[in-house]
């Protein structure tokens, strides 16, 4: 979940109360690591669940601060979107990281025998995390879940969109832990790529893809391992034996949640043609129900600034000129003139000239493409970037197992939208330019470890028997050996 591809197309924020930690913070946190480089069990269930206890006594906190940046973000989807997830995440690393950490045996080769194998996993050191706007809560904590699970620190860089957020989450965080540890960096308005360029340990990346061009590019300088978290046009195929009304209403809520500000929305349906009047008839069913008025009502959430309304009303009337039909569903007749609630928007006859078909959308706005058969839709989408998420819909298990074998994306999620970001057990991550890397999960708990292999030798070595110098004993044996 994050920033659209036009949610900031310049490069990252910098410097303290601009985003870029002081380097006696940064140099602090690398000192604190070579005086602990493996912290125990113990130690990083003890962070993890001071964490966890730092976000439900800021739970209300949090919500007003989003609520604030947003000018109307729902209590109800911070709080299943943002404060559960994180919970929840930070809960399962703590309670499995003491079996993550145990070394794995592995078997040497025979020919290397009397010898033991093992792989350790140990922190890297320090890790820095950029923060987007449209989750700042949760894609903060999730990969720092990931981060205190692998016995790391961790600096923080949030966006300057949500500054009461940031500064929440600022607060928050030095209340729990010293600096030296876990340090955060309100998002500031100098441009640059000042956080990116630091000889991280690691970093992580969550955002647009065009920013996270800058950010590896930054990042190269120090051959710095990324994660990057970005996003992309996600599809929602509807197959032909899709049950249309759970279909319909599953879509609704993956849409419009966060007023579709979310970097794993459904982009755009693929709807067989005859089913396509179904589908809207029931979308539209489904809205009304959801949000029976929108300009008042709390749980529609606003788009986050001017910036980002402009965007999407201009996508709305690009599509206009090139002759796409739109049907707006405003279940109450308001006016939104003077709020930046945008009511929801279905895009009929388009094609993909229009650039709703070409940026991720980030908003509520939801372009329709009939397609005649399955292998059509499937080619639609591998004609594209990678999505960061794919929706099949289907009952159909034959065709359900064709599209996942025929597609790529970061993740899929079959008969229902949205859902598997919140799986603590399953990573999250994108492919293409959708992303790379991926944490939550032990795969988090991986991407932010060294797996580093040890060979243990016995006193007795058999290496002096292909020490040099070399004779016909050694090049009988190997004759033997690949010849038998």
């Amino acid at each position: 979940m994050r920033e659209s591809e036009h949610a900031s197309t310049q490069p990252v924020e910098t410097a303290q109360g601009s985003g870029d930690p002081p380097n006696p913070v940064f140099q602090a946190q690398q000192r604190a690591f070579r005086n602990n480089p493996m912290p125990g069990s113990r130690e990083r269930i003890r962070n993890l669940n001071r964490l966890k206890q730092a976000i439900l006594a800021s739970r209300d906190e949090i919500v007003d601060a989003l609520n604030a940046d947003y000018s109307c973000r729902s209590t109800d989807e911070t709080l299943l979107g943002e404060i559960l997830p994180s919970v929840e995440a930070v809960a399962f690393a703590a309670r499995h990281v003491k079996a993550w950490m145990k070394p794995v045996r592995r078997t040497p080769g025979l020919l290397f025998q009397p010898a033991a194998a093992r792989i350790l996993y140990q922190p890297l050191g320090v890790v820095g995390i950029i923060t987007p706007w449209n989750y700042p809560l949760f894609l903060s904590m999730g990969p720092l879940a990931g981060v205190l699970a692998a016995g790391n620190r961790a600096m923080i860089r949030m966006s300057r969109t949500t500054p009461a957020t940031a500064g929440v989450v600022a607060r928050m965080i030095a209340k729990t832990f010293d600096p030296d540890l876990v340090w955060v960096a309100e998002g500031g308005d100098a441009p640059g790529s000042e956080f990116a360029r630091k000889p991280w340990d690691h970093l992580v990346f969550t955002g647009s893809t065009t920013v996270g061009r800058h950010v590896m590019r930054a990042a190269a300088d120090n051959l710095t391992p990324v994660t990057l978290e970005l996003g992309g046009k996600s599809p929602a195929i509807i197959g032909p034996d899709a049950p249309m009304d759970r279909t319909a209403q599953s879509i609704a809520f993956g849409k419009l949640f966060n007023a579709g500000q979310t970097c794993v929305a459904p982009d755009y349906v693929l709807c067989p043609e005859g089913r396509v009047d179904d589908f809207i008839s029931r979308f539209e069913t489904h809205v009304r129900n959801m949000y029976p008025a929108m300009t008042e009502n709390p749980q529609y959430t606003a788009i986050i600034d001017g910036s980002q309304f402009s965007r999407l009303t201009a996508l709305v009337q690009d599509a206009r000129d090139q002759g796409a039909r739109i049907m707006t569903i405003n279940p109450a007749g308001e006016s939104f003139e003077h709020t930046r609630k945008l009511p929801v928007h279905l895009l009929l006859n388009v094609n993909p000239d229009m650039a709703v078909l070409k940026e991720e959308i980030f908003g509520p706005l939801l372009p329709i493409i009939p397609y005649g058969s399955l292998d059509e839709a499937v080619a639609w989408v591998n004609d594209r970037p990678r999505p960061l998420a794919l929706y099949y819909f289907d009952t159909n298990r034959k065709n359900t197992d064709a599209v996942i074998a025929r597609t790529r994306s970061g993740g899929v999620v079959i008969n229902d939208t949205l859902v598997h970001v919140a799986q603590d057990d399953l990573p999250f991550g994108g492919i293409g330019e959708s992303g790379m890397g991926q944490y939550h999960a032990r795969e988090g708990f991986l991407a932010f470890s060294k797996a580093r292999p040890v060979l243990f030798k016995t006193r007795f070595n058999s290496g002096p028997l292909v020490y040099p110098p070399y004779g016909r004993r050694i090049h009988r044996w190997l004759y033997r050996l690949f010849l038998g």
